[in-house]
């Protein structure tokens, strides 16, 4: 039997579970007896959640544990005595004879596992049916169970809401679990990195080229100050150049000068930068802002010019950084009482006046969290500067030169054909560790101003 086809048995038993002990809380209710605690749609989820929850497990269980007894078991038929004794060769056979039993049959490159798949579907198949009818027998079970305990005593609700209470704490507890597990890794493959390469020719050295690492002093071609110069020039300087006074003014139209019905369908525009995938910034970048940043700097002279400037990446994540800025700085504008801006308008100051001596300094704690978190989003983006920035690796001031960021060379580290323990592909989770900390030290410092220098009004 497939498992669409078993789940959609098991859901169907739920609700005839679900139905049936429902019915029978509702009789309880109609014949007078001792008034209970819980509705009859307790009694029925009580009921379908015996159903369906330890089939689950079951069934999640026996997915796991069949592939090994299936191939246990195709080991043992008569076919697959001439498999060669060499694991690897064998389990090649194996894994082709497996996928030629998935699809139904077709050309094999290996005559063996030609011979070994319909051996692998018979027996997948006498398992898949074995599984079926323990978890239907097991479905059966548990529903009579927990039909039998429906009764007025029965505290149903209360069963129930802990057991959607341990649902909630469970899918809260994956983005913890997740988040650790990401640390954990970090440093843990960070340490056999800096093993191998002492931490000070990481963060101090000033020559990046893991092309070409010397097996006696790997820290001598593994210094990551380019990249973090890059990282800063691009993300933090030119793109900022953009998005602070664009997303800041912006804000500052859509509440001071915007009129309700211009507001109404202008903010949602603006926010559409935010939805856009960054790919489509990265191919934007790639083939028009880049050609057109060359193309103008020719044009003034600038022969030298790169078609993979940083100037290129940066302009266009800017962009893309505008609606994080714009919405900061719209919210802490918005959130100073009317009557400052009232009250300084009828001392005589102008429109202008108020925004720039007033409502600005007033909403500044929220517009610089703004920017420290956009920041902290704009080292961190990959595909722009994947697409449209250089490989090389340079320290330099000119925003028409080559630049490369941190999240550029993970990229070009972990998708080459590298071994995992050398350095060059370790290097990959020191500078993600790296760029993590970096990262959380913004967010950490944005919070801290906004929490520290918050003005309350009542």
């Amino acid at each position: 039997m497939s498992t669409p086809v078993l789940l959609f048995l098991i859901a169907c038993l739920g609700l005839i579970g679900w139905l049936m002990a429902r019915v029978r809380a509702v009789a309880f209710r109609r014949a007078g007896q001792r008034r209970s605690s819980s509705l009859p749609g307790h009694h029925g989820a009580y009921v379908a959640f015996w159903i369906v929850a330890p089939v689950m497990l079951f069934v999640a269980l026996w997915s796991t544990i069949t592939p090994a007894m299936v191939t246990q078991t195709v080991l043992r038929a008569p076919e697959a005595a001439s498999l060669p004794p060499t694991r690897f060769e064998r389990a090649a056979i194996l894994t082709e004879a497996r996928a030629l039993a998935g699809k139904g049959g077709g050309a094999a490159f290996n005559p063996q596992a030609a011979r070994l798949a319909p051996v692998y579907a018979a027996t997948q198949q006498r398992y898949d049916w074995a599984g079926s009818s323990l978890a239907l027998v097991l479905a059966i079970a548990c529903g009579i169970y927990a039909y039998l305990q429906v009764t007025p005593a029965l505290r149903a609700r209360t069963y129930i809401e802990r057991v959607i209470m341990g649902t909630l704490l469970a899918a809260s507890l994956i983005a913890v679990l997740t988040t650790i597990g990401i640390v954990g890794s970090l440093l843990f493959e960070s340490w056999r990195f800096f093993q191998l390469v002492p931490v000070a020719d990481f963060l101090t050295g000033t020559h990046w080229s893991p092309q070409v690492i010397d097996t006696r002093d790997p820290g001598a071609s593994l210094g990551a100050v380019p990249l973090f110069w890059g990282t800063f020039f691009i993300g933090a300087v030119i793109a900022m150049a953009v998005a602070i006074p664009f997303g800041l003014m912006s804000a500052i139209f859509l509440t001071q000068y915007a009129s309700a019905a211009v507001r109404r369908w202008m903010k949602p525009i603006l926010e559409i930068l935010a939805g856009v995938p960054t790919v489509v910034y990265g191919y934007f970048a790639a083939l028009t802002v880049a050609p057109a940043v060359r193309d103008a700097a020719v044009a003034l002279g600038l022969k030298w010019a790169s078609s993979e400037s940083a100037l290129a990446a940066g302009l266009v994540m800017g962009v893309m950084i505008i609606p994080f800025v714009s919405s900061m700085a719209d919210d802490s504008i918005a959130a100073v009482p009317a009557g400052m801006r009232d009250g300084s308008l009828a001392m005589g100051a102008t429109t202008s006046e108020t925004i720039r001596r007033v409502l600005v300094p007033a909403a500044l704690p929220g517009v610089v969290g703004g920017v420290l978190l956009a920041v902290s989003r704009a080292i961190g983006e990959t595909m722009i500067v994947v697409m449209a920035a250089s490989g090389a690796a340079t320290i330099s001031l000119n925003p028409l030169a080559s630049a490369t960021t941190v999240t550029k060379q993970i990229v070009d580290l972990l998708t080459g054909e590298a071994e995992f323990d050398s350095p060059k592909t370790l290097a990959a989770f020191a500078l993600g560790l790296t760029l993590f900390v970096i990262t959380l030290l913004l967010n950490i410092i944005a919070l801290t101003v906004v929490k520290r220098y918050r003005e309350a009004y009542e």
